[in-house]
């Protein structure tokens, strides 16, 4: 595949990273510092506007030269709350505990905002999938989070860390869970002609 335009990610997640290199983009990184806040209740407008945010502040930067800039945001949605990351330890064990043998949702919204030849492109998506825990000890949950892998992960587990051990299935795209849904991503930036095979 060949990139036609420069692409800025809106994000500083390492995981979000690992995903657009193993989609073959070439890509630098500009943090948006912009305020994470949102009126929305329903997760996947949530989602939607935050990763408009990120990606709006960051666009904002750029003005003359071409350019795809990607904000993405994700929450961890169960029983009609939103599961941040977890406040300490204790916080931590009271969120594993819920999530133990039942099923949450993570959703992923993703914005692009694409300049080309003067003219300004604006596309926002999300996408959600289910995840299914198997039940967990009290032993296992206070062995994970003394791992510390929780503490900075919203709904306090990392699908592709540790906490797989506790995953039982996933019900959607597995990187729409890591941070950043790579084929709904790759399908647009292919319709954007940022992607190409020519």
């Amino acid at each position: 595949m060949r990139q036609t335009i420069p692409v800025i990610l809106a994000s500083a997640s390492p995981r979000r990273r690992e995903i657009l290199t193993m989609l073959g983009v070439d890509f630098t990184v500009e943090v948006s510092d912009t305020e994470e806040t949102t009126g929305e209740t329903e997760p996947g407008r949530i989602v939607s506007e935050l990763a408009a945010c990120k990606a709006e502040a960051v666009a904002s930067r750029h003005s003359s030269e071409d350019f795809l800039v990607i904000g993405s945001d994700t929450i961890v949605w169960k029983d009609g709350k939103m599961l941040g990351k977890p406040a300490d330890c204790k916080a931590a064990e009271a969120m594993l505990s819920d999530l133990s043998g039942d099923t949450n949702s993570v959703y992923t919204g993703v914005c692009l905002i694409m300049k080309r030849n003067g003219k300004v492109h604006r596309e926002t998506f999300y996408e959600r999938a289910d995840v299914a825990f198997a039940p967990m000890s009290d032993e296992e949950i206070r062995w994970y989070v003394s791992t510390g892998e929780p503490m900075d992960k919203a709904g306090a587990y990392a699908v592709q860390g540790l906490g797989g051990r506790f995953i039982t299935g996933i019900y959607g795209d597995f990187y729409t869970v890591v941070g950043l849904p790579m084929c709904g991503l790759y399908n647009r930036m292919r319709n954007l002609g940022v992607l190409t095979e020519q």
